[in-house]
């Protein structure tokens, strides 16, 4: 367990918690999945850092957060919006670069900053729940160093840390060259009470030495932490001493790269400025896997009452767009993927309830993804679409069979107009 700091999230980070497209949820026991093969994993994010030297990182993907304040942990840095601190190197990669500060105009929270970095965020752009979430990073060396790549519950804004929970996939400070940690922090297990394990390099190797890759893998009852695909931890609710596991909705990611702090200690003279942290991309995506853990992935037409397609009207992406059965005509608004995360998506959205209403009656539409119950759906063996918050089925109104029915949710009876196949 490393036992190392207070709390890493910041009020800048917090104010810039928004709802993000493209989460995901898985749903349903997999009793009640239909048997198939293995299902690939599928990406779902991704910043593959490709763009000319000196451009900063693409900000319809992240937020550069701004600040001295220590987070909590008596950090000497001050976090910077600047190229300076965070660039395109024109190779592929996005690099974080730690400085000596020469403004002396910059306050931290001891006084004049010693140090800028940079630290980034996908609060307004991506959150996901569940699935497998990986960097290639080659991290900075040295004492004082303390480079992380992490995730935050969408909540913090809300509920605060560490009822938000966090997940820090990697840290590594830099006395420990060989050694990354991976650790969980939640309500009773935060800060030094927060529960993990460390991961060595054999042979006497450094993680400054190269790229490793560092990667979660996520699902309702577990997190697995790997380096460079060898797994070493995994943590569940029993891991918790009858604490609350509050990995259960969608977090966003954070790379940073701090210098000093409670855990790794302040630089000292061996500590050569500039340091940096490189990262070559990051990557998220559903977890493959199999009907025996509930994995599958079926795409295709969605077929009712009557040989009718399910369809979004008109083939509008916009939120809010009526689902209705139609004549099958093999167009994009009739393809549907029923994922392993639970999500039924056309077009780039989820099958949604909605209101998240769990009325008989109440309409189904397409709308952005975002990880709620009103989006999860189990496909059964006896052919019924069931919504998870609602526990009801998805219908036609009034049973009818027409082109243009619109869909809604109601108590399930095994009615024809309840059943429904895939492909």
């Amino acid at each position: 367990m490393a036992a190392h700091r207070a709390r890493r999230w910041s009020l800048g980070g917090s104010a810039l918690l928004v709802a993000a497209a493209f989460t995901f949820i898985t749903a349903g026991p997999s009793a009640d999945r239909a048997d198939a093969a293995p299902a690939p994993a599928a990406l779902t994010w991704s910043d593959e850092f490709d763009g000319p030297a000196g451009r900063a990182p693409d900000p319809s993907k992240w937020t550069l957060e701004t600040g001295g304040s220590g987070n909590g942990n008596h950090e000497l840095q001050y976090y910077t919006d600047s190229t300076d601190n965070a660039a395109l190197d024109g190779n592929g990669n996005l690099v974080i670069t730690a400085r000596k500060n020469t403004d002396p105009h910059l306050k931290c929270w001891y006084g004049t900053c010693q140090y800028t970095s940079a630290r980034l965020n996908t609060a307004r752009t991506f959150t996901q729940a569940y699935g497998h979430f990986e960097a290639r990073i080659k991290v900075p060396r040295g004492q004082g160093m303390w480079p992380a790549f992490w995730m935050l519950g969408n909540d913090l804004g809300t509920v605060g840390w560490p009822h938000s929970g966090e997940i820090d996939i990697m840290e590594n400070v830099g006395h420990e060259p060989r050694t990354v940690h991976g650790t969980v922090h939640g309500p009773g297990y935060s800060g030094g009470g927060g529960i993990g394990a460390s991961y060595t390099l054999p042979n006497g190797a450094a993680f400054a030495d190269d790229f490793h890759v560092f990667a979660v893998d996520w699902t309702p009852e577990s997190i697995t932490w790997s380096v460079d695909g060898i797994a070493y931890q995994t943590r569940t609710p029993a891991d918790l001493g009858g604490n609350r596991w509050v990995y259960d909705h969608p977090f966003f990611l954070i790379l940073n790269l701090a210098v000093g702090g409670d855990w790794p200690g302040s630089p000292n003279a061996g500590t050569a400025f500039p340091q940096t942290m490189t990262i070559d991309y990051v990557r998220a995506s559903t977890s493959g896997g199999s009907a025996e853990n509930g994995g599958t992935t079926r795409t295709g037409a969605v077929k009712g009452i009557g040989g009718m397609c399910v369809d979004v009207a008109g083939a509008s992406t916009a939120d809010g767009t009526p689902i209705q059965l139609h004549d099958c005509t093999g167009v994009d608004a009739q393809k549907w993927t029923l994922g392993n995360d639970g999500t039924v998506r056309a077009l780039g959205k989820c099958l949604d309830v909605r209101g998240a209403s769990t009325a008989d009656g109440t309409p189904v539409q397409l709308y952005t993804c975002n990880g709620t119950k009103a989006q999860q759906w189990a496909h059964t063996s006896g052919r019924d679409l069931t919504n998870i918050g609602a526990d009801k089925c998805l219908s036609t109104r009034g049973s009818s069979s027409a082109d243009g029915t619109p869909l809604q949710i109601r108590t399930c009876t095994g009615a024809a107009d309840q059943k429904w196949t895939v492909g």
